[in-house]
């Protein structure tokens, strides 16, 4: 979630992405977008497992466990929101349905550690886009969805 002067620019979701290669240049791309609009601000969320599991990584940290980065160009905070899995129902196909039962948070973590493709992604989210057109933002946007990635636009940046 980029913002620009405190304003939501839009939300960008990671594209289905293939085990592997993919999943780590699929998330590192989502910086493109908060380039691209100048972001000064950038919301970044993801699942402990499901980052591991898509990019082949080792587990690091609590899990499993929600995680959220604040960043800026000066630095980034993390916070974590770890839980376990308490099951509600399985269909008969084997899927799970279950519910979170949170436990104790620790605290805010400035600078905290982050794995090899939310680091990259946070590394790029305040790198200028130099595109040679009058419409950066748009051409990137354009791009992005071309590549599969899910983008929802706030409405001052839809126009």
């Amino acid at each position: 979630m980029p913002l620009v002067r405190g304003e939501l620019v839009g939300l960008i979701w990671a594209r289905p992405l293939k085990v592997g290669q993919d999943a780590l240049t699929g998330i590192a791309e989502l910086a493109n977008i908060a380039a691209a609009a100048g972001a000064d601000e950038v919301v970044l969320v993801w699942e402990t497992h499901d980052v591991a599991t898509a990019c082949e990584l080792p587990i690091v940290g609590p899990a499993p466990c929600l995680n959220m980065v604040l960043a800026t160009p000066g630095g980034h905070v993390l916070h974590q929101f770890p839980y376990s899995e308490q099951l509600l129902s399985r269909s008969s196909e084997g899927w799970a349905s279950v519910s979170p039962d949170w436990r104790p948070a620790p605290g805010p973590q400035p600078g905290g550690e982050l794995v090899p493709p939310i680091q990259s992604a946070v590394n790029f989210f305040f790198t200028p886009v130099e595109l040679d057109h009058s419409d950066p933002f748009g051409v990137t946007v354009v791009l992005m969805e071309e590549d599969g990635h899910r983008i929802s636009l706030a409405e001052a940046f839809a126009r």
